[in-house]
C-alpha cells in the first residue's frame, strides 16, 4: 500500500511539473515549493538558497536528473536577495515579469522590462517559458517564436550553449559575463569578460579585475566567432 501511495505521490508530481507561466493567471511561490522544469527536463527554474546562505533568489540550473549537484548557471535577483519564502514569480497586470516578496506586489524586487513591447497587447496572453536551452523567455501566446523578453540577453556568470557573448553594434547591447561576490553570494562581483569595443581589429575577449584587464584572448580569427554589420 506504501509503495502505491509512493508510486502515485511522484507520478503526480511528474505529471504536474510545467515550464511556462501564464499571464495574469499563475504564480511560482517560495513558499509551495513551485518550480518550472523545461519540457525535456533539461533545466529547472525556482527558488534557491546558494551555498550557506539563507537568503532566497530566483535562478536557472541543469536539472538534478542529469547534473547530480545543483549548477546554476542564471539567477534574476543576484543583487537584491530575499530573506523569507515570500517570494511570488508572476507577470502582472502591465505584462512585465516580476519577482515580488513580502506581498508587496507593486514595489517588485526584480523585474523583467517587456512593457515596451506589449504596450498594445492582452497581457492575459502573454507567457513566461523555460526552454531546453536554459533560455527563459516572455512571448505572447500567438507568436511563441518571437521574444518580447529573455534571459539569454542578460547573462549573469555563465556562458550556455546558445548564449551570445559579445556587443550589438547597431543598439549598443552588450552581453557580459560577471562573476559571482562568493560562492554564497550570486551579487555581481569585480571580474567580467567582455569583447574588446573595436570595430575595426579582430575581436578580442578580455578578462577584467575591476576596471583591470588580467587576461585576452588571442587576436585573430576565431572559429567560435560570428561577426556581421551589426554584431560580434
Amino acid at each position: 500500500m506504501y509503495r502505491k501511495a509512493l508510486f502515485l505521490f511522484l507520478l503526480f508530481q511528474f505529471c504536474t511539473s510545467r515550464d511556462t507561466i501564464k499571464g495574469n493567471k499563475e504564480q511560482l511561490k517560495d513558499v509551495d515549493g513551485d518550480y518550472l522544469v523545461s519540457r525535456e527536463s533539461k533545466f529547472e527554474l525556482g527558488f534557491f538558497s546558494p551555498g550557506n546562505s539563507c537568503y532566497r533568489y530566483v535562478g536557472i540550473w541543469y536539472s538534478q536528473t542529469r547534473v547530480s549537484e545543483k549548477t546554476v548557471v542564471w539567477v534574476a535577483n543576484r543583487n537584491n536577495p530575499i530573506n523569507d519564502t515570500s517570494g511570488v514569480l508572476t507577470i502582472n497586470r502591465y505584462g512585465e515579469l516580476v519577482l515580488y516578496a513580502y506581498s508587496v506586489e507593486n514595489d517588485p524586487i526584480w523585474f523583467a522590462n517587456v512593457s515596451q513591447s506589449v504596450q498594445n497587447v492582452n497581457t492575459s496572453t502573454l507567457s513566461a517559458q523555460l526552454l531546453d536551452s536554459g533560455n527563459l523567455v516572455v512571448f505572447q501566446d500567438d507568436t511563441n517564436d518571437i521574444y518580447m523578453w529573455q534571459s539569454f540577453d542578460h547573462p549573469t556568470d555563465t556562458q550556455i550553449p546558445g548564449m551570445k557573448l559579445g556587443v550589438n553594434w547597431k543598439t549598443g547591447q552588450e552581453w557580459v559575463l560577471t562573476s559571482w561576490k562568493s560562492q554564497d553570494d550570486p551579487g555581481t562581483g569585480s571580474s567580467t569578460c567582455r569583447l574588446y569595443p573595436n570595430q575595426i581589429t579582430f575581436p578580442q575577449f578580455f578578462m577584467y579585475k575591476g576596471l583591470r584587464k588580467y587576461w585576452r584572448s588571442d587576436p585573430g580569427p576565431s572559429p567560435n566567432l560570428f561577426t556581421n554589420e551589426e554584431e560580434t
